[in-house]
């Protein structure tokens, strides 16, 4: 007994030895290095309460009636407000901001009709079929 024991005992060091050497020669995953800044936290915040500004002001009957008269499907532009990158939201809020208060309504489609417009001459949208 003691005999198998001096053969067993090398050899089922040995297999443990061999058998954690993958599991501890595998890379380790290096830690996450995208860490959220504060400063990007609250930009992203940010973003997010410009957008639903702009979905807001979009979603006004008022607004939505302009938007038929001129001719523009209110899905389609709600698709391309979704569409805008984090910039572009944040250049529309701040326009929206610019515009006198009390105003019509009419400076904000015309924005929006010349924000469709160009980028519709971009080639980044497919709302006005003239553009072709």
């Amino acid at each position: 007994m003691k005999k198998l024991s001096r053969v067993l005992s090398p050899l089922l060091i040995a297999f443990l030895v061999l058998g954690s050497l993958p599991v501890a020669a595998a890379p380790q995953a290096a830690p996450s290095s995208a860490m959220v800044t504060t400063q990007d936290a609250l930009s992203a915040d940010q973003v997010s309460a410009d957008r639903e500004r702009i979905n807001e002001m979009l979603s006004r009957q008022d607004v939505q009636d302009q938007l038929v008269a001129q001719g523009v499907d209110p899905a389609d532009v709600e698709a391309r407000v979704a569409a805008l990158s984090d910039a572009e939201v944040r250049q529309m809020a701040e326009q929206l901001d610019d515009l006198p208060a009390g105003a019509s309504v009419v400076g904000a489609l015309v924005f929006i009709f010349v924000l469709l417009l160009v980028t519709d001459l971009l080639g980044l949208t497919n709302v006005f079929p003239f553009t072709r």
